[in-house]
């Protein structure tokens, strides 16, 4: 489990196809504290390490990851958020994230609001997926607080601290981003009929 508060940011070194599957490797400031068979969540998404060799460790996407959530677009050079699993003693500062991608978003807008932004960001909701003001949202596994809420579309605002320390720098308009829906919004959701 994790919350959604990001760690810090892990570059890709490396991209190897091998099957349906790909291996990214990556460097962040804590590999030496990373273990083999520990999950990761990279841009939300929960990964095993599969290895570790000096300051890179290597993760493996299955098709089905690639297909839900925006890992295929990666490059070597770019940054994902990453956050490890939740100690068991540790302080609950975010949400439930499970680490399960529900589906992908398009960033339709960002604002610069003079000391913070505004991301607006569209998704299909054919796919059951609801968001509520005030609610929470997991994006490329960052916690935030929904703003606005429409049928098919939400914003939320970005503080410095959170724009300076995530990927939230690098995004532009027309980009992909990976979506987390809340896990409580979700069940009930489905309990009144609406995931069906």
């Amino acid at each position: 489990m994790f919350t959604g508060i990001i760690e810090g940011l892990s570059k890709v070194e490396a991209i190897e196809k091998e099957n349906s599957n790909v291996h990214f490797t990556f460097s962040c400031a804590f590999t030496h504290e990373l273990k083999i068979d520990q999950s990761v969540a990279h841009n939300g998404v929960c990964l095993t390490v599969v290895k570790i060799n000096g300051h890179q460790y290597t993760v493996t996407a299955i098709d089905e990851t690639l297909q839900k959530t925006n890992l295929g677009t990666l490059k070597i050079g770019d940054e994902v958020n990453l956050e490890r699993c939740m100690p068991a003693n540790g302080r609950f500062d975010g949400h439930i994230v499970q680490g399960h991608v529900d589906q992908t978003g398009i960033v339709s807008s960002i604002m610069d609001n003079n000391g913070s932004w505004t991301y607006t960001i569209e998704y299909n909701n054919k796919l059951g997926n609801v968001t509520v003001e005030k609610g929470s949202i997991t994006i490329n596994g960052t916690s935030l607080t929904v703003v606005d809420s429409k049928d098919d579309a939400f914003s939320v605002c970005i503080i410095p601290y959170t724009f300076e320390n995530t990927v939230f720098k690098h995004l532009k308009v027309n980009d992909v981003v990976n979506l987390e829906f809340d896990i409580v919004g979700k069940y009930v959701a489905r309990l009144l009929g609406k995931n069906k």
